[in-house]
């Protein structure tokens, strides 16, 4: 995921929120709404997420599965950018966060894993990847999905969330920086338009009027 005048930064679980998003004519896309594309998404982004691209076959039933679990990151998303505006996208209609938390560290819980030590020769010791106990690849999956929103949540980067307030987009991002206001270039430029031609219109009514 990269952030405006930050440079580049991974975190999954911005990667899956940000399944949906606007199509830049006012609506808004889902990546994951069909089976088969969600399956090519995870695919794309298991490393992230699992560190393996071996996934289980998505089925209607781990396709549901999936899709709640990331309704559940984005209501939580929207309680971590509050009193802020939450994502225009689903913003009317969001899971109350109690259901939200239950969801998210049931499917947390469904694959326990060990943490493991890396300490290479003349190096520090440094904590790596956490693996995996179970055998169960939806488990795996669904699991390593809910740990990603779990430790960004519980992460220094939650208080630079935000979403994204220019016009047509529905995206969460990270702050990179103080006085930034939207999630990319282009949606700067197009929220200035905006504020462009309202000035434009406001300055211009009293004299149609008279």
């Amino acid at each position: 995921m990269t952030n405006d005048g930050g440079g580049a930064q991974q975190w999954p679980a911005l990667d899956l929120v940000g399944t949906i998003r606007h199509d830049g004519d006012g609506g808004v896309l889902d990546d994951l709404a069909e089976p088969a594309a969600a399956a090519a998404w995870l695919a794309e982004h298991a490393e992230g997420f699992t560190g393996t691209a071996e996934l289980p076959p998505l089925d209607a039933e781990l396709h549901a599965e999936v899709l709640a679990l990331r309704r559940a990151a984005r209501a939580l998303f929207a309680r971590a950018v509050s009193p802020g505006p939450a994502s225009r996208a689903d913003a009317h209609r969001l899971m109350p966060a109690d259901r939200a938390l239950e969801r998210l560290n049931a499917a947390a819980a469904l694959d326990p894993v060990v943490p493991q030590l890396d300490w290479a020769a003349d190096d520090s010791p440094a904590r790596i990847r956490a693996r995996s106990t179970t055998a169960d690849p939806r488990a795996r999956l669904l699991a390593a999905l809910a740990r990603a929103v779990v430790d960004f949540l519980a992460g220094p980067d939650r208080t630079r969330l935000r979403a994204c307030q220019a016009p047509r987009c529905v995206r969460y991002f990270v702050k990179a920086h103080g006085r930034q206001e939207w999630c990319k270039t282009s949606c700067g430029n197009r929220a200035r338009v905006a504020r462009h031609y309202d000035r434009q219109r406001t300055a211009a009514t009293p004299a149609a009027e008279g």
